[in-house]
């Protein structure tokens, strides 16, 4: 009885110790990128039908609201203005600036280590969100976002391997001027992260400035535009089928500026959207078709990500229900017009209905976060930390998080057959006259990491071991994990020059 064992904990041992050996990145099971796809909630019919839905509705219904410039550039393309003051598009019009698309989109980091290249079905998770509250997971209560806990939210993004880009996840509340609230929340994502960030701008107006910094931090108007880390956030349609004239000046200037633009349209279901989820589906994508051409039409191959982010709605509240199967359906079945396309995209998954990081915020954001992945989702936003309906970001489930995230893309890597994975050989070995288990074989330790993804902080030990751990709490553990990530300097602090010289210009709220 003792050799079985004696054979176990040296397996064991060894695979602890292999655990803690650092992999090289062509030996990580997972990682930023890695292709989805395989789940497919619309059939190939489904896809060419909500297509013609889309253009029949440009051509007919189109989009009202442009701006006078926005109508200048569209006619200028051969879209046609009304009489009522809608803009229309004919589906040769449509087709024609989707030839002139930027199909090999990458988004840079301010590290290059952290590019985004959105070409294919390549799979990428992080936040966004328009938070008003913070979750306090101490006191269960919510209270005001501000500048510091965006700051901190970059900061601890910034280290989580499963988070691969930062879009504002909160608003600054404690900043009252909009301009310095979109200066600031540049400065505390930058000096937070040199993961991709993405932003959103309050006026029109609020676009020179902030590129303004943007050159500061980049070293230089060159190489901003070389590799323009930040891009736009841009809610340029307020469904149903109208523009949102402030947001598409704002998006014509970000354009001029060399920021790659978020095309987003995010209408609810049952309330600015179809109750359907096909419905919400060609709505989305005839709006997000019209902001193509749009960008096309000014300057052809600009980089633009397909948004398409429809939200469900509970029909018997009227709340959202961004946690929700259906919202799971919405997101992944945009992914697959995505991909119809050809065309970069992103879409919302990840986010949690839940008020706290318990078992319901659980199963929301694995369930949206794992179909998201396996659709071949581009840019998975809102996939960490967003609880409340949107309305509420805990920095405890961000690091969480990053945890589900993981095995999201696990899910994502899917299922390897080959000569080895299929394992013949090993069974031969263990069955015919071996030690009858694979425990600590060759195999099995050469492919532990490789094959499989460890938690971080979701503990896996049997009842007896906990309580030998002192019963360890995933909420302390989270809430340890974020001391010690905030406890560090920022890696991605400005130089103090730097620093100076944008505070000097800038009326930064952080303390120096």
């Amino acid at each position: 009885m003792s050799q079985p064992s004696a054979r176990r904990s040296g397996g064991r041992s060894a695979r602890v110790k292999a655990r803690a050996t650092a992999l090289s990145e062509d030996e990580r099971p997972i990682f930023p990128g890695m292709t989805g796809g395989t789940y497919k909630p619309l059939s190939d019919i489904d896809v060419q039908n909500i297509h013609k839905a889309a253009l029949k509705a440009l051509d007919e219904i189109g989009l009202a609201d442009a701006p006078q410039s926005g109508i200048e550039i569209l006619t200028g393309a051969g879209a046609r203005l009304g009489d009522d003051g809608r803009l229309r598009f004919s589906p040769d019009l449509v087709e024609d600036m989707l030839t002139k698309a930027n199909r090999s989109v990458t988004l840079p980091g301010r590290d290059p280590q952290y590019d985004l290249d959105l070409s294919g079905q390549r799979v990428h998770y992080g936040t966004a969100g328009a938070a008003v509250s913070m979750v306090d997971v101490l006191t269960n209560e919510y209270r005001d976002s501000t500048l510091q806990d965006l700051y901190d939210a970059a900061r601890i993004t910034d280290v989580l391997d499963n988070v691969h880009f930062l879009q504002r996840p909160m608003v600054a509340r404690d900043i009252l001027d909009n301009l310095e609230m979109d200066q600031n929340t540049i400065y505390a994502s930058c000096s937070g992260t040199t993961k991709h960030i993405g932003t959103s701008f309050s006026d029109p107006s609020h676009v020179k400035p902030c590129l303004e910094m943007l050159h500061m931090v980049a070293g230089g108007e060159d190489k901003w535009r070389a590799r323009p880390f930040v891009s736009n956030s841009n809610c340029f349609v307020v469904p149903p089928m109208k523009f949102a004239t402030e947001s598409c000046e704002a998006m014509e200037l970000c354009i001029e500026g060399g920021m790659p633009v978020l095309l987003l349209s995010a209408g609810m279901a049952g309330a600015t959207a179809p109750s359907t989820v096909a419905g919400a589906i060609v709505q989305a994508t005839a709006e997000c078709l019209a902001g193509m051409v749009y960008v096309n039409a000014m300057r052809p191959g600009h980089p633009a990500i397909f948004g398409t982010w429809p939200f469900g709605l509970d029909l018997r509240s009227g709340a959202m229900t961004v946690g929700s199967g259906e919202q799971a359906l919405l997101t992944a079945g945009c992914a697959q017009m995505h991909a119809f396309y050809g065309l970069p995209g992103g879409a919302a998954a990840g986010a949690s209905d839940a008020k706290m990081p318990d078992m319901q915020a659980g199963w929301e954001q694995m369930c949206s976060n794992v179909m998201a992945g396996l659709s071949g989702l581009n840019m998975v936003y809102e996939a960490a930390g967003m609880h409340a309906s949107l309305l509420g970001f805990c920095l405890e489930s961000l690091i969480l998080g990053d945890d589900i995230i993981g095995q999201a893309q696990r899910c994502v890597r899917g299922i390897e057959v080959t000569e080895e994975t299929m394992a013949l050989d090993q069974m031969a070995e263990v069955c015919l006259g071996g030690s009858g288990h694979y425990l600590g074989t060759d195999q099995t330790l050469a492919r532990m990491q490789k094959d499989h993804v460890y938690p971080t902080l979701g503990n896996r030990s049997s009842p007896k071991e906990w309580a030998e751990l002192g019963k360890p709490d995933l909420i302390q553990n989270a809430i340890k994990r974020k001391e010690e990530i905030l406890s560090q300097p920022s890696r991605a602090r400005f130089d103090p020059e730097l620093d100076q010289a944008i505070r000097a210009r800038f009326n930064i709220h952080l303390p120096g």
